[in-house]
């Protein structure tokens, strides 16, 4: 993916691998300034050091030209860096910006959507009492107290026990699930895809089931 121009303000809109290439890029200057302190530890020499004897003469015991150009190249380098780094900050703002900004436009319009049929919420079956920070579960939004009302093909019509839920999710790894649950009195409806990441299992939430 790359930069597109967008409406706010004349500002391209950044993406996730816009923020990786920036970080490479980092990364790449930060290794040619490591490349550059190592030609001046050969040289028996840091970025300060003198370049003259005790009797103000050029030394004649390292290559000064070597030096010099290495000092020289590390400074721009970091200027390079302080520019990247601030880059990168400004970067990850405008994603998280308007990740929050698109998840409220998303919860705004699902509670338009409800008040506008004035929808009789069915009873929730089970409620989320945990959500791993980093996982499946946090990554769709799935958030502590949420009541669901939908899994997947399980509803509050077949739900049985959380087998149901849990026979659901080992049957649909990678692939994306509706998610249905009752959040501050109102329906909220996401996507979830159950998958392999850092912690136990594919959810990354403890489910609790509620009884009728």
């Amino acid at each position: 993916m790359k930069m597109t121009e967008g409406s706010d303000g004349g500002k391209s809109v950044i993406t996730m691998e816009d923020v990786q290439n920036l970080i490479k890029k980092k990364d790449d200057i930060e290794e040619q300034i490591k490349a550059y302190y190592d030609v001046l530890d050969d040289q028996g020499v840091g970025v300060a050091s003198p370049l003259v004897d005790a009797d103000g003469y050029p030394r004649a015991d390292v290559n000064l030209y070597q030096i010099r150009a290495a000092r020289h190249s590390i400074s721009c380098l970091q200027n390079d860096h302080k520019a990247i780094m601030l880059e990168i900050e400004d970067a990850l703002h405008r994603l998280h910006a308007r990740e929050k900004a698109k998840r409220e436009q998303d919860e705004a319009e699902a509670q338009a959507e409800a008040l506008a049929h004035d929808v009789t919420l069915p009873s929730p079956f089970a409620r989320v009492e945990v959500v791993t920070q980093g996982s499946p579960a946090s990554r769709a939004d799935i958030r502590v107290g949420d009541e669901i009302i939908e899994f997947g093909s399980v509803n509050t019509g077949n739900f049985q026990n959380l087998q149901n839920i849990a026979s659901v999710v080992q049957h649909s790894e990678g692939k994306p699930l509706r998610v249905t649950v009752i959040r501050n009195g109102q329906r909220t409806q996401m996507t979830f895809t159950p998958q392999r990441w850092s912690g136990r299992g594919l959810l990354g939430c403890n489910i609790v089931p509620i009884q009728r």
